[in-house]
């Protein structure tokens, strides 16, 4: 198949790369049922992440406006969990965005320390750190970041990533729970 043939079915590359975030989203399980607001929250994040490291490129494609079935079926997904909470539609579209926005911001840095890993030849947290330990060695040797070094010496989960981000999720979720008495 010639790279320009999906061409003469869509009028131009903005809504080729329309179609394929659409079918990317199509992927995510938004049907599977919840029994609470936090719940479903959750797993429409975890999905989201998962969606995102399965398909890197969504991160900078979506990142501009566009409405698609599948993309919109996430929203409303969220809003039918965050329903009878007593929030008000601007509230629910805030909180929604909150944990969408730690899911981006999240799944970003995670895709470009892959890229960093990729482009270098590194493999693993290891070799990333060997790597990365002559600029890391003279920062820390400022005496500038006592509290960075004092994680770079003591986690014990740098390279979890799955924790990194549930652990952040969490928090996310709880202070919108406190905040909001939900």
């Amino acid at each position: 198949v010639a790279p320009m043939a999906a061409y003469r079915y869509v009028s131009g590359k903005d809504e080729l790369i329309e179609l394929m975030v659409d079918f990317a989203y199509g992927q995510l399980p938004l049907d599977t049922p919840a029994d609470s607001w936090r719940e479903a929250m959750r797993s429409m994040a975890v999905h989201l992440r998962a969606m995102h490291l399965a398909h890197p490129w969504t991160v900078r494609a979506t990142t501009a406006f566009s409405l698609s079935p599948n993309q919109l079926a996430v929203p409303e997904r969220a809003f039918a969990a965050l329903a009878g909470h007593g929030l008000d539609a601007d509230t629910t579209m805030a909180v929604f965005r909150t944990v969408t926005g730690y899911v981006h911001g999240s799944i970003a840095a995670e895709i470009a320390l892959q890229t960093l890993r990729r482009d270098r030849g590194w493999s693993d947290g290891d070799e990333t750190r060997a790597g990365l330990a002559p600029r890391m060695s003279y920062l820390m040797g400022t005496g500038r970041y006592p509290n960075y070094q004092r994680y770079l010496h003591e986690a014990t989960r740098k390279d979890d990533a799955d924790w990194q981000f549930e652990t952040g999720l969490d928090c996310v979720l709880d202070g919108i729970a406190a905040h909001f008495g939900i």
